[in-house]
């Protein structure tokens, strides 16, 4: 389909009970509006995709955020993506009777890998999108030099997993994407860590999403030119620096085909 083959501009809604927030390397959480508010307010400005992510889910009730979900995908014509808090095959099933478009899932898929494949089989791979969380950390064996290490529960937890074999592992097992957020960019406005994305997106067939450190358009550019085939922000939208038809006529200008319907500045 041509529109896959354009670089896609993705804002993140972190929705902590019910509204959405922005911290930095996932502490110091802020308000910073209604969800389906922004959502709406996204899609106008041409935004390729929302993504939900309900960063305290376990914390809350499901029935609240399904609700949430169901209000947002009731005004919402672009593609959906929510996660936070989906740990089996009948969740999943929840939020996409909801009006979620594609699920994603973080936690759960290191900790049950086999749902990725039970979800892609089930709704298809399409619908399936695997986040991860990854930490430049130092060696301090080896001056100088760092590794990437995964993280789950929202950033708080390490694994023993190898950071590059869990993202293989991913796409063999089916899953249609994979969000892969750099922690130690979150929230800095440095720009995505497109060494990173690099490395992943050319070991990778599947369709990578850059998050993390996004703070003008220029990291947009840099990123799909480093061969990153969606990028995704939240701080820059939520607090009116710059609204998602900049980033895109921004990408226009460095010759990076995007999706131009509906453009609005």
């Amino acid at each position: 389909m041509e529109q896959g083959l354009k670089s896609r501009v993705i804002v993140c809604l972190d929705v902590a009970h019910g509204r959405v927030v922005k911290g930095v390397n996932f502490k110091g959480l802020q308000d910073m509006g209604d969800p389906v508010e922004l959502a709406i307010r996204y899609q106008e400005q041409g935004a390729d995709e929302i993504i939900f992510l309900d960063i305290k889910a376990t914390l809350e009730q499901r029935a609240n955020a399904l609700e949430v979900v169901t209000r947002v995908a009731e005004n919402l014509s672009i593609p959906f993506t929510v996660g936070g808090g989906l740990n089996t095959y009948a969740d999943v099933a929840q939020f996409l009777n909801a009006g979620a478009d594609k699920v994603a899932l973080n936690s759960a898929a290191v900790k049950h890998p086999d749902l990725v494949d039970e979800i892609a089989k089930g709704f298809g791979s399409q619908c399936v999108v695997v986040a991860v969380d990854l930490n430049q950390e130092q060696d301090q064996k080896t001056q100088g030099s760092s590794e990437y290490e995964v993280y789950i529960n929202g950033g708080h937890t390490l694994t023993d997993l190898n950071a590059m074999q869990w993202l293989t592992e991913i796409e063999q097992r089916g899953a249609g994407e994979i969000l892969l957020t750099a922690m130690h960019r979150d929230g800095t406005g440095f720009g995505f860590d497109n060494e990173l994305m690099s490395q992943v997106s050319k070991k990778l067939g599947i369709q990578v999403i850059a998050s993390g450190g996004a703070s003008k358009p220029a990291h947009f550019t840099d990123t799909f030119l480093a061969g990153s085939d969606a990028a995704l922000a939240a701080g820059m939208f939520h607090r009116g620096e710059f609204t998602v038809g900049q980033v895109k006529q921004e990408l226009l200008n460095n010759g990076v085909a995007v999706r131009i319907e509906k453009l609005k500045y």
